[in-house]
C-alpha cells in the first residue's frame, strides 16, 4: 500500500469521524478515497485492522454512549441521532461492543468517571469488539 493510498483512506475515516451520522455507505466512502468499492474495503481493512463498517458503528457506539449518559434523551432518539435506522440493529450492536444494553447502560450512574479529563475518559470508553485488549489489560506475552 502507498503513502498516498493511506492519505486517501484517512480521508474517509475522517469524513466517518466528522459526519457519522450521516447515511454512509461503503461506494460513497470509496468514492471519498478515490477507490473502487472492493479495492476501498480491503485495503480499509488491512490499514485500520477493521472494515469500514465497523469503524463507523464503533463511532456511533461511542457518540450512543455519550448522550446515553447524559439521560435527556431517549434510546430510540439516540439510535436516530447517531445515524443507526434500525434499533434492533442499534441495540444489538452496542450490547455486543459495550456489554450490556442501551437502555442499561442509560439507566444505570455515571457519576464515578465525571471526574476523570474527556481525553483520558474516550479512550477507556471506547467500545471493544470480543478478543480486543483494553486499555488497562495487561500486554499478551
Amino acid at each position: 500500500m502507498t503513502l498516498e493510498d493511506l492519505v486517501r483512506l484517512r480521508r474517509a475515516r475522517d469524513l466517518m469521524d466528522r459526519d457519522y451520522s450521516e447515511p454512509l455507505d461503503v461506494p460513497a466512502l470509496a468514492r471519498v478515497a478515490l477507490m473502487s468499492p472492493g479495492h476501498f474495503s480491503r485495503s480499509f481493512r488491512a490499514a485500520f485492522g477493521e472494515t469500514p463498517y465497523s469503524y463507523l458503528m464503533t463511532r456511533r457506539i461511542e457518540r450512543a454512549k455519550a448522550l446515553l449518559r447524559r439521560g435527556d434523551l431517549t434510546v430510540t432518539e439516540v439510535c436516530f441521532a447517531v445515524g443507526c435506522t434500525s434499533l434492533g440493529s442499534f441495540s444489538s450492536r452496542f450490547t455486543e461492543l459495550v456489554g450490556e444494553s442501551p437502555s442499561s447502560y442509560r439507566a444505570r450512574s455515571h457519576d464515578d468517571g465525571a471526574a476523570i479529563p474527556a481525553c483520558v475518559a474516550k479512550i477507556y470508553t471506547r467500545p471493544v469488539r470480543n478478543g480486543e485488549a483494553r486499555p488497562d489489560s495487561p500486554p499478551l506475552v
